[in-house]
């Protein structure tokens, strides 16, 4: 069983609770997820089977989006609502000129702090690790990018946003970044992400429902390809004498004007899959041959 299978995950399980599951339904090894999400968090989690292991690094670096529900007046430890309250103040009349003063300043690119309690590893060790154990470390900011903020209703105490952004971005940083901007704190309340690199929250399956397909037989039909999974990277065709090249990893001349900067995916004259690759001098140097 070889493709992606597109997980929209409950609030509960962490993302690597999902792949054990997952792992053990199906009776395979071979099952890695594209992008953890937070155990509160629901929504796309794109799960990788089999030889599409080979390209999960690929699709993690795909742009995400999110409906974020943001909670102010009380900053906590996590950043989001599973935390211990850390501080709290008054929230100031809102009103859409002051909000949009406020998110202004989380658009575009610009570096951004990891949380204590994440995934990002430093030195080794996964910064929730850390902070389990009490310890607080320098963490380096990285660079981010907000494609898209949108302030979609607030109440007097609660803002509900949508966010598209790189990979890599924090919500819970940016609740708590938005409740300093305003002077009176703020935590992540609920998120759920929508889309995952070309994944939409339409192309998914609740996660309860895995187990009645695989039961009927129709689970299989449900993943996407390896190559639609790719379909993001540009691309870039290649004939079949210089396809049988890049099977045998051999690089291969192209024309300039094909190559754009980054990951490609290369192509056979049937439009088949070979290889993810970089154009390096008019070449390609390849990341991952997949024939």
């Amino acid at each position: 069983m070889d493709g992606v299978l597109v997980i929209d995950k409950p609030s509960g399980p962490t993302s690597f609770d999902v792949v054990r599951q997952v792992r053990s339904l199906l009776k395979i090894k071979k099952v890695g997820h594209t992008g953890t999400l937070d155990p509160m968090a629901t929504g796309v989690l794109p799960l990788c089977l089999g030889e599409a292991t080979k390209v999960a690094g690929f699709i993690t670096e795909g742009d995400k989006a999110y409906d974020a529900t943001v909670r102010l007046g009380a900053e906590t430890d996590t950043q989001d609502a599973q935390g211990q309250v850390t501080a709290r103040a008054p929230v100031p009349v809102l009103t859409p000129a002051l909000l949009e003063a406020a998110l202004s300043r989380f658009r575009g690119s610009f570096d951004q702090i990891p949380p204590m309690y994440s995934a990002v590893k430093v030195a080794g060790k996964r910064l929730y690790e850390l902070a389990r154990a009490g310890e607080e470390v320098e963490r380096a900011a990285r660079h981010v990018t907000v494609y898209e903020l949108v302030l979609r209703d607030f109440s007097a105490d609660r803002l509900h946003l949508s966010v598209r952004c790189s990979k890599g971005f924090f919500v819970r940083t940016l609740a708590f970044d938005l409740g300093r901007v305003l002077g009176c704190g703020a935590h992540l309340e609920a998120l759920r992400r929508t889309a995952s690199g070309p994944f939409p929250l339409a192309r998914s399956l609740p996660l309860a429902d895995v187990p009645a397909l695989l039961k009927d037989g129709t689970l299989a039909s449900r993943l996407v390809p390896i190559a639609e999974a790719l379909v993001d990277l540009p691309e870039v065709r290649v004939g079949a004498e210089d396809a049988k090249r890049v099977s045998h990893g051999v690089p291969v001349e192209v024309s300039p004007s094909s190559l754009r900067p980054g990951r490609l995916r290369v192509t056979g004259p049937d439009g088949a899959l070979l290889a993810v690759a970089e154009g390096v001098g008019g070449r390609l140097r390849y990341l991952r041959v997949l024939v």
